[in-house]
């Protein structure tokens, strides 16, 4: 099943049940699908679906840090309902031990030797990653990896 159509699925799902939160966050969802779509001028590819549902995560634990950050209790609850029902449409996440063995093995790929390398590393983990592990998680195992 498509992700927009799993999308409308719960979407009529939560109309239903009188979910406004889970309503509110599958129409945005829908919102930057159809937003993206217009952009690229065609459907998207399961990997450009992947992308945005990245976006709308990463926007999300952006604002749950904020709130944080600020004492926004009341905001902070909401927040991380939200990331719990777009968490549903992103792929399983890899784990610490997971990802640093893609970058050990991608160091010795292109053959780094030590923070010179750190775009080569890079380029070659993200394309393995993308969507399943967070960017600064990636770049902060490729960092302390390379100072080894």
């Amino acid at each position: 099943m498509s992700l927009e159509a799993q999308l409308n699925t719960d979407l009529k799902t939560a109309m239903k049940a009188h979910d406004k939160l889970t309503l509110n966050v599958v129409r945005m969802m829908k919102a930057a699908l159809t937003n993206e779509k217009i952009k690229q001028g065609h459907d998207l590819t399961p990997d450009e679906e992947l992308t945005v549902v990245s976006r709308e995560l990463k926007q999300r634990k952006e604002s749950l840090d904020e709130f944080q950050k600020g004492n926004r209790d009341d905001l902070v609850a909401g927040v991380k309902a939200e990331i719990a029902i777009v968490e549903k449409y992103a792929p399983k996440q890899l784990s610490a031990d997971e990802i640093t063995k893609i970058v050990t093995d991608s160091i010795a790929k292109v053959g780094a030797t030590g923070m010179g390398d750190f775009g080569k590393v890079m380029g070659a983990v993200m394309p393995q990653v993308k969507g399943k592990a967070d960017g600064s998680l990636v770049n902060q195992t490729v960092k302390a990896q390379l100072n080894k």
